[in-house]
C-alpha cells in the first residue's frame, strides 16, 4: 500500500487513546505519556502525531492527506479541555512540539516550547500569569518576556536554521549590559528588548518577520521535528546506536505547563535509581525558576533532587511517590521529567533509563531479589557490549596524583587523552590514532561527532542528566560533567583550574565514577570484572555489588547457552587464560603464528627448499618445536577439544621482502662483493612472488605443493597427544585443514593424515577429528560434498567476508568503510558483525547442506565475530555447536549466547 492510499488512516492519538506498548506507532515518549495519563498521573493534556505520518512525509516531502484535519480536531479538543485556545490575545493557550521516536535519541531530534506565543498573546500571558498571583506582576511580565524570547531562539534554530549563536551572543550581550551573568537577573524590559534583538536576528537570516500565526508555527514546528529525524546528527546517533533509518519520530503536542513562574516554580529529571552506578536512592537534578530545556542544556548547574525536599515539600513527596509507582509498573530503572508550575507538580515524560553498563548489571540483580523480574529477564536485559566495557582498566591512584578539579561522575571508566576544544578538531586527532578529551563548557547536540571520537567528555557545566551526561552514559563514554572549578575559553583553546592553564593538546585523565580531574597520564590496573574472570576475586566474599551481579548473571547465562564457547589461542598462555575466562576449548589454534620470530627463517629454508634433502632437513628441525607447542596447549586445555588449523600464512609473511632483497644484492654487486647466495636467494622469491598473497599459494594449496608440510605437522599433532596421554593427561585434538574449496582436496590432505595418525597413535586411545575451514565461497555452496570427507567444519568468518565481498581486509578498512559508513551502505564494518544477508547466508547454506550430508556434523566458527555480540545471535539460529574467539572476547561470547537461548524460547517474565 503507497502512502497516499493510506489516507483515511489514524495519524492522532489523544494521550488517553495508547499506552506504552504502542511504542512504534506513538514513539517512546508520547507512548508513556499516554501510559501515565492511563495511571491517572498528573500529565498535562496533549496528542501524539504517529511515525507513520513522519515516515509518509519524509517519502513524499509533505504532509500525508487528512493529517491537517486530524491535528485541528484534537487541537479543538485540547483547547475546551484546557478552556482556553492557541494564541488567544487574552488568555492563550501554549503547547510544546516534542520529538519521540521508538528508540530513546536523547537531544538528537527538535524541540520547540511555548508555540501561540505572538505580539499580542505575549501580555495576555502575562495577565494570566498574574491573575493567578496577583502580587506577582512584576514577575508576570518577566515571566512571560522570557518565555517569549525563548521561542524567538528555538524555532529560529529548530525551525528555520537561524545559527543559534546569533541568539547565544545576544543574550550574553543583554547580561553584560546588565552586568550580570545569570540570566535570571534580566527583567521584563531587559527581556522585552531582547525579543526585539532575537525578531530582528531571525527576519535578517530568514527574509521574513517572525510568523504571527499560532497554527502556522504550530505547523511549521511539527514538519521541523518530522525532517530532524534526517538531520546530521541524528543520522550519526542512530548509525552508532544501530538505530533502524526507517523507523521516523512521532510528534507530541503539549500544553505547555511552566517552571519559569518564579520560585515557587521550577523543572527537573529523577532517576528511581542511581544510573551511574546503580544504587538505590533519590538521584537527579532541580533547576528552580526554568523550563526543561535549561536543564538538560546544563546552562546552568543544578541542585541535586533532594534539595527540592527543603524548597517545596508537598512536591517532593508527591514525586517520591510517583517514582516508587512508576518503577514498580514498568519493572525498570525509569527516568523522570517533571515540572511545578506554582507548587503543582506536572509529569512530562517517563521512559526506561539509559544506565551505565555498571548500573545495568547491579539493576537487573536487584531487580530479581525484590521479585519484579526473574534471571532470564535480568540476562535479557544486560548485553556483550556492556560487559565488554566492564572489562576496561580502571586508574590506579596513588600520592602522585592529585585531583585538579572534581566534577559529577556521569558516565564511569578511566580515559585520558589531549584535550581538545571542539568537535571538528576531536574528529581530526582522533582520525590520527590520537586520544583526546573533548572539554566543553555544555555539550549540546551539534558536538556528537566529537563526542564519539573522544575518549571521554569533560564539562564545566550541567549534571548527570545533561546533554552530556546522558549521550555519554548511551554509547558508554567518560564523562564528568559539572567540574564549575574549570574556566574553560573556547576560542582560546584552554581552561584554567586552581592556578594551572591547560591548553590544547596538554593530556588529562578523568575518571566517570568519582568525577576527578588529573593533569597528565594516570595509569591504569585491571577491573575488579576482569579480576573476578581470572579468579583472584572471590564473588562469594566481595562487598563489590557489580561483581556479584555479574556473577550471578554469568552462572545464569551458562545454564540457559546451548552454544558452547571457544577461544582461538596460539600459546599455552593463552589457553590457561582464556580456560579462567570460562572457555570450553580452543577453537583455532594458529600455526603458522608459532613460526614468527625465531622459526621464520626455518620456514623459509623449507619453502625455499631447493632439494628434498633440504626439505627434509627443514622439516626434521620443525618437528620437535611443534611437537613441544601443542605439548603444552594440550596440558593447558586438560581434554577440552583442540582445534588445530594447518599451516596458513600468505607466503609474503614467510619470505624476505622482494624489493629489500633486489636494492641489497645491486648494492652488494656494486661493491663486487660474493652474492651468489643471494641471487639465488633473489631469484627464488621472484620465482614466488605473488601480486595478491591472500588469494595466493596457502593453506590447502600450501600443503599439497610443498610435500612433507602438513605431513610434519599432522605427526606433531598426534605425538603430542600421546605424549600428553602417557603422562596421564587427556588429549582431543582436531585437526582442520584451511583454504579447502573443492572436496577433492580435503580427501587428499585427509587420506595421508590418517596414515600417520594410525601409525603415531596406535593403541594409545587418542582419538583425533579431521576437519576443515569453510572460508570460500565455493566451499560453502559445495558444503554437502565437502561434508563427505570432513568431521567437523569451522566457519571462518574473516577469509569469508574478504572474499564474499571482494574487499582485502588490510586494504578497506581505512580507505573507504568511512565512506561506506557515513552514506548507511554499511550501519557496522562487515568484518566486525556477520552480514547476515551475504555472508550469513553462505554459513547457513554450509550448515544445513553439511548436515544433510552427514548428520551430527560439528559446527563452529573461528573468526572474531565468534565474540561479537549480534553475531553471537546469528550464529545460535543457524544451529552451530559452538564459537570462537580472543580470551578477552569469551565472557562477552558466553552471556549472549545465555541471551540467545532465552530469546529464542522466551521468558514468562517478559
Amino acid at each position: 500500500m503507497t502512502v497516499q492510499e493510506k489516507a483515511g488512516d489514524k495519524y492522532v492519538y489523544d494521550f488517553a487513546e495508547g499506552n506504552k506498548e504502542l511504542k512504534d506507532l506513538l514513539g517512546g515518549k508520547g507512548a508513556n505519556l499516554a501510559e501515565m495519563t492511563n495511571l491517572g498521573l498528573p500529565v498535562p493534556p496533549g496528542f501524539t502525531i504517529t511515525t507513520e505520518a513522519c515516515q509518509a512525509y519524509l517519502a513524499t516531502g509533505r504532509e500525508p492527506d487528512g493529517l491537517a484535519g486530524q491535528i485541528e480536531t484534537h487541537l479543538e479538543a485540547l483547547e475546551r479541555g484546557m478552556g482556553r485556545r492557541l494564541g488567544d490575545p487574552q488568555d492563550p493557550l501554549l503547547v510544546s512540539v516534542r520529538s519521540g521516536a521508538r528508540f530513546s535519541m536523547p537531544g538528537m531530534m527538535e524541540t520547540v516550547l511555548n508555540v501561540g506565543l505572538n505580539d499580542r498573546s505575549v501580555e495576555g500571558l502575562a495577565r494570566q500569569a498574574s491573575s493567578a498571583d496577583p502580587d506577582s506582576s512584576g514577575s508576570a511580565d518577566r515571566f512571560a518576556w522570557d518565555s517569549y524570547r525563548r521561542l524567538i531562539q528555538m524555532f529560529g534554530k529548530t525551525v528555520c536554521e537561524v545559527p543559534g549563536e546569533q541568539f547565544e551572543h545576544a543574550l550574553d550581550e543583554a547580561k553584560r549590559a546588565k552586568g550580570t551573568h545569570d540570566d535570571l537577573d534580566l527583567d521584563a524590559d531587559d527581556l522585552r528588548g531582547l525579543v526585539e534583538t532575537y525578531k530582528k536576528i531571525f527576519a535578517e537570516h530568514t527574509g521574513r518577520e517572525f510568523p504571527q500565526e499560532p497554527r502556522e508555527q504550530l505547523d511549521l514546528a511539527i514538519r521541523a521535528v518530522f525532517a530532524s529525524w534526517n538531520a546530521e546528527r541524528a543520522v550519526l546517533y542512530r548509525r552508532q546506536e544501530r538505530i533502524p533509518a526507517d523507523l521516523g519520530t512521532a510528534v507530541n503536542v503539549v500544553a505547555m505547563v511552566f517552571g519559569n513562574l518564579g520560585p515557587d516554580s521550577g523543572t527537573g529529571v529523577a532517576f528511581t535509581r542511581d544510573p551511574g552506578s546503580g544504587a538505590q536512592g533519590i538521584y537527579g537534578d532541580y533547576l528552580a525558576n526554568a523550563q526543561g530545556e535549561d536543564v538538560v542544556a546544563g546552562i546552568r548547574n543544578t541542585v541535586p533532587l533532594q534539595e527540592l525536599e527543603r524548597l517545596d515539600p508537598k512536591s517532593y513527596r508527591e514525586l517520591l511517590d510517583i517514582m516508587a509507582r512508576l518503577e514498580g509498573h514498568y519493572r525498570d530503572l525509569c527516568d523522570i521529567e517533571f515540572t511545578i508550575e506554582r507548587g503543582k507538580l506536572w509529569m512530562l515524560q517517563t521512559r526506561v533509563g539509559k544506565r551505565t553498563a555498571a548500573a545495568a548489571f547491579v539493576i537487573a540483580g536487584q531487580l530479581v531479589d525484590e521479585g519484579l523480574i526473574d534471571l532470564d529477564e535480568a540476562l535479557h536485559r544486560v548485553n556483550g557490549a556492556q560487559l565488554a566495557q566492564l572489562m576496561f582498566p580502571r586508574f590506579q591512584l596513588d600520592h602522585e596524583f592529585e585531583a585538579v578539579a572534581r566534577g559529577i561522575g556521569a558516565s564511569p571508566g578511566a580515559a585520558s587523552g589531549a584535550v581538545v576544544f571542539t568537535s571538528a578538531r576531536a574528529v581530526e586527532l582522533a582520525a590520527e590514532g590520537k586520544s583526546v578529551i573533548l572539554v566543553r563548557r555544555e555539550t549540546n547536540p551539534d558536538d556528537l561527532n566529537g563526542m564519539i571520537a573522544a575518549q571521554g567528555i569533560l564539562t564545566s557545566r550541567g549534571g548527570k542528566t545533561s546533554h552530556a551526561a546522558v549521550v555519554a552514559r548511551g554509547m558508554g563514554k567518560t564523562c564528568v560533567s559539572g567540574a564549575d572549578g574549570l574556566e574553560v575559553d573556547v576560542p582560546a583553546r584552554r581552561f584554567t583550574v586552581g592556578g594551572h592553564t591547560v591548553v590544547e593538546g596538554d593530556v588529562v585523565s578523568i575518571d566517570g565514577t568519582t568525577g576527578r580531574v588529573y593533569l597528565g597520564e594516570v595509569p591504569v590496573t585491571p577491573s575488579e570484572v576482569v579480576q573476578y574472570f581470572e579468579g583472584s576475586l572471590d564473588p562469594e566474599r566481595t562487598d563489590d555489588a557489580l561483581v556479584r551481579a555479574v556473577h550471578r548473571i554469568m552462572t545464569h547465562a551458562d545454564t540457559r547457552r546451548r552454544l558452547a564457547v571457544r577461544t582461538n589461542a596460539d600459546t599455552g598462555a593463552d589457553a590457561a587464560r582464556a580456560r579462567r575466562f570460562g572457555a570450553e576449548g580452543i577453537g583455532l589454534c594458529r600455526t603458522e603464528h608459532m613460526f614468527l620470530g625465531d622459526r621464520r627463517e626455518l620456514v623459509e629454508r623449507l619453502i625455499l627448499a631447493a632439494t628434498d634433502a633440504d626439505r627434509t632437513a627443514a622439516l626434521a628441525a620443525l618437528l620437535p618445536l611443534q611437537r613441544r607447542d601443542f605439548v603444552e596447549i594440550f596440558r593447558e586445555m586438560a581434554g577440552l577439544p583442540v582445534t588445530v588449523r594447518l599451516i596458513d600464512p600468505p607466503l609474503h609473511e614467510f619470505l624476505p621482502p622482494l624489493e629489500q632483497l633486489a636494492v641489497n644484492v645491486a648494492v652488494a654487486q656494486e661493491r663486487g662483493e660474493d652474492v651468489a647466495k643471494e641471487e639465488a636467494l633473489l631469484a627464488a622469491v621472484r620465482r614466488m612472488h605473488e601480486e595478491n598473497p591472500m588469494l595466493g599459494l596457502r593453506g590447502v594449496r600450501l600443503g599439497l605443493v610443498i610435500p612433507g608440510l602438513f605431513a610434519m605437522q599432522v605427526r606433531a599433532i598426534a605425538e603430542a597427544a600421546v605424549a600428553v596421554t602417557r603422562d596421564g593427561g587427556t588429549a582431543c585434538p582436531e585437526i582442520m585443514v584451511p583454504l579447502v574449496g573443492a572436496v577433492q582436496e580435503l580427501e587428499t590432505v585427509r587420506a595421508e593424515a590418517e596414515k600417520i595418525i594410525a601409525e603415531v597413535v596406535g593403541d594409545s586411545g587418542v582419538e583425533v577429528l579431521i576437519g576443515t575451514m569453510i572460508e570460500v565461497p565455493r566451499a560453502a555452496l559445495t558444503a554437502g560434498q565437502i561434508a563427505e570427507a570432513a568431521q567437523f567444519f569451522s566457519f571462518g568468518t574473516n577469509d569469508l567476508t574478504q572474499m564474499g565481498w571482494g574487499f582485502s581486509r588490510d586494504d578497506v578498512e581505512g580507505a573507504f568503510f568511512w565512506r561506506y559508513l557515513e552514506l548507511g551502505i554499511f550501519g557496522i564494518s562487515p568484518f566486525e558483525s556477520i552480514d547476515r544477508d551475504g555472508v550469513g547466508r553462505l554459513v547457513r547454506i554450509a550448515a544445513e547442506e553439511g548436515r544433510a550430508a552427514r548428520p551430527g556434523l560439528k559446527l563452529g566458527v573461528c573468526g572474531e565475530q565468534g565474540g561479537d555480540p549480534d553475531s553471537v545471535h546469528f550464529f545460535h539460529e543457524v544451529g552451530l555447536d559452538y564459537v570462537s574467539c580472543s580470551p578477552f572476547r569469551v565472557p562477552v561470547a558466553r552471556l549472549e549466547a545465555g541471551r540467545a537461548a532465552i530469546e529464542t524460547t522466551g521468558s514468562d517474565s517478559r
